[in-house]
């Protein structure tokens, strides 16, 4: 039984039929007939751009974002595809906080809705700390549909790793 390590809060019959997929070697083809396109967004200037009109349209309120880039550092290893972080320094008399949004160079090659997803995951992290109800409904108000998305991701990750892919 293959283990589904990007699946593991999922039901078991949820995992199943990943598992059939796998073993049927369709995976793949289940994830490009969802998702056939790949993005746009390649440079780090551009994933700035991108992150602040959806900041833009959804969180007008919230905190500015000071940098976005693309981070070759984080991969699966140490479970994070996007980072959001607030480095305070002091600046005169003042506490500054910069926050930053780094998301996994992987997601240069993906399809748009998944780099959407993460992009949505950390915006939503400016307004929510925690991965709670109000966080995920928070995110499902930016991106209808991002429990599916979400789980595709993880689909799309364990398919990555696939030695027949």
């Amino acid at each position: 039984m293959t283990t589904l390590k990007y699946l593991r809060g999922y039901p078991e019959s949820l995992q199943q039929q990943v598992r059939q997929l796998i073993d049927e070697q369709k995976l793949g083809d289940y994830l490009e007939r969802r998702y056939p396109q790949r993005h746009q967004v390649q440079s780090d200037k551009a994933l700035y751009s991108y992150v602040q009109q959806l900041r833009q349209q959804h969180l007008k309120s919230a905190p500015s974002i000071d940098k976005v880039l693309y981070d070759n550092r984080l991969d699966l290893t140490h479970r994070a595809l996007g980072l959001h972080t607030a480095v305070s320094r002091v600046q005169g008399g003042k506490l500054k906080a910069k926050k930053e949004i780094r998301v996994a160079a992987l997601f240069k090659e993906a399809a748009p809705e998944f780099l959407q997803m993460i992009v949505v995951h950390e915006l939503a992290h400016l307004r929510e700390s925690d991965h709670n109800r109000a966080f995920y409904k928070l995110c499902e108000y930016m991106l209808p549909g991002y429990a599916q998305i979400e789980f595709d991701l993880r689909c799309y990750l364990h398919w990555r790793e696939l030695p027949e892919r």
